[in-house]
């Protein structure tokens, strides 16, 4: 099933997104070794959006690159879910974002590298390894944290009850997709409870969820990212380095 522009750009912007975030963390992490593994994170994450957005230009067709999807749409284009963009205000809720998207993460992209578009799969292979490396790292520090003191299980717990809701976007429905993220819930949720489960932390209840971000639909916080990392591109158009 050949994919949709749509389609392509909601992966590609919540990598793209996640990057952008995880950057922010640049010489601010809480030890070295975090500074640089955060930082690599960032780079597979702009990595993986990169070829996509290559390829939902193509798909496009309207000359589009991928320097003028990420640097010259703005908010209401943009196709990520809505917990990408939320702030960094705490250690621990990039951590749990972190480890909410990577275990979505990496079963698409596997199931995307066992597909029959070319490209697609290309990209899966690649990523889905990368997925797996930040799905542990995330994991080992969810555990770290919340079994560990009683101020680090606070905090975790509260990300992990605070960005719930917005996990339940990833598997909104597109039976038109390659791969339909309903599907991946399952996986998902195996993944999660047991992460959470060793780290001595509440699994919430499931309930209401914030969606709009996959039709563009965002919260304000991401026209503030946008506008930091758009800047450059818009001041100077044309410009290479």
């Amino acid at each position: 099933m050949k994919p949709t522009v749509d389609h392509v750009l909601a992966i590609a912007d919540d990598a793209l997104i996640t990057a952008q975030r995880l950057g922010e963390w640049y010489a601010a992490a809480p030890e070295m070794e975090e500074d640089v593994a955060l930082a690599n994170i960032a780079l597979d994450q702009l990595g993986a959006a990169r070829l996509l957005l290559t390829y939902a230009g193509e798909l496009e067709g309207a000359g589009r690159d991928e320097d003028a999807l990420a640097f010259l749409r703005d908010d209401r284009e943009f196709r990520n879910c809505l917990l990408v963009e939320l702030p960094d205000a705490d250690f621990a809720v990039t951590i749990v974002k972190l480890l909410f998207l990577s275990a979505w993460q990496l079963p698409l992209y596997a199931a995307l590298a066992e597909g029959d578009d070319e490209r697609l799969a290309a990209i899966g292979a690649k990523a889905r390894k990368e997925s797996a490396y930040h799905l542990d790292h995330s994991s080992q520090w969810t555990i770290r944290l919340g079994d560990g003191t009683e101020e680090s299980h606070r905090r975790v717990q509260a990300a992990v009850d605070e960005l719930w809701p917005y996990a339940h976007e990833l598997f909104a429905a597109d039976p038109a997709a390659p791969v339909d993220p309903a599907g991946l819930r399952d996986a998902w949720l195996s993944t999660v409870e047991g992460v959470l489960a060793e780290a001595t932390l509440r699994r919430p209840a499931d309930g209401w969820g914030p969606a709009g971000g996959r039709t563009g639909v965002h919260t304000e916080h991401l026209s503030y990212l946008l506008a930091e990392m758009q800047v450059l591109h818009r001041a100077h158009p044309g410009a290479t380095w």
